[in-house]
């Protein structure tokens, strides 16, 4: 029994990397695939916004190395890579999946198309979204927020190796403490690294509740696709 008819799944690249840390772990990617395939035979309805940090996480530029804008798409590119493979190991635990990408790649990949989107979500397909927004300066949190609000989900599920959102680096700082619940100004307040400003008011605006969680703790997309309460809240 599902408590979402749709979610939005954020997925970072770095989760795919597994242990390495770099590139594509199969062994972290099929599990991962293998939760989210056992997740869409419960009825959900499940698209993904896939990251690409576990090949590219962005430079600096500067006179002689890629400008902002060449380090952007170098980022989507990445993410392209990251959606066939999500996309593959779905298809062989016998789970439809597509992959549209927000970058037309024709003959490897189908540029987005909202109505094609839809028919797909209603098919129980899982439906894999790359190439971010298609536009620099967007991080692919943005392209999470609005292919959320695009798809009509009632939840964004950020997936990351992190259990929540905390007032401070947990990783820093021993004594940071982990919000169960916060509001979307609060985040924007604080300025906390969760997610990118302009992610965080389009969720606000159009009333999609964020949650945050730890996507390496076996079981975690079915807790949070039955409605359990893991990570951290944010409406």
């Amino acid at each position: 029994m599902t408590a979402h008819r749709r979610i939005l799944l954020k997925l970072s690249g770095e989760v795919l990397a597994g242990k390495p840390g770099f590139g594509i772990d199969s062994e972290a990617t099929q599990r991962i695939a293998r939760e989210m395939a056992e997740a869409a035979r419960t009825g959900v309805s499940m698209g993904v916004v896939v990251g690409g940090g576990n090949f590219f996480r962005g430079v600096k530029g500067s006179d002689t190395g890629p400008g902002r804008v060449s380090v952007d798409q170098m980022g989507m590119l990445g993410t392209a890579l990251n959606a066939i493979a999500l996309r593959d190991h779905l298809q062989g635990r016998g789970q439809p999946a597509v992959v549209f990408s927000a970058i037309p790649m024709p003959p490897i990949l189908d540029g987005f198309s909202l109505p094609r989107v839809l028919e797909r979500l209603g098919n129980q397909e899982v439906v894999i979204f790359a190439g971010g927004t298609g536009n620099p300066f967007f991080s692919t949190d943005s392209a999470a927020a609005l292919r959320a609000a695009e798809i009509g989900a009632s939840l964004l599920a950020k997936a990351t190796k992190v259990d929540g959102v905390y007032d401070k680096d947990p990783a820093r700082f021993p004594d940071a403490a982990r919000y169960e619940r916060i509001s979307y100004d609060q985040v924007l307040l604080d300025e906390l690294a969760v997610m990118d400003a302009a992610a965080v008011s389009l969720c606000r605006e159009n009333e999609i509740p964020v949650v945050v969680f730890d996507v390496t703790v076996a079981g975690n997309i079915q807790r949070l696709v039955e409605g359990e309460t893991i990570g951290t809240v944010i409406d």
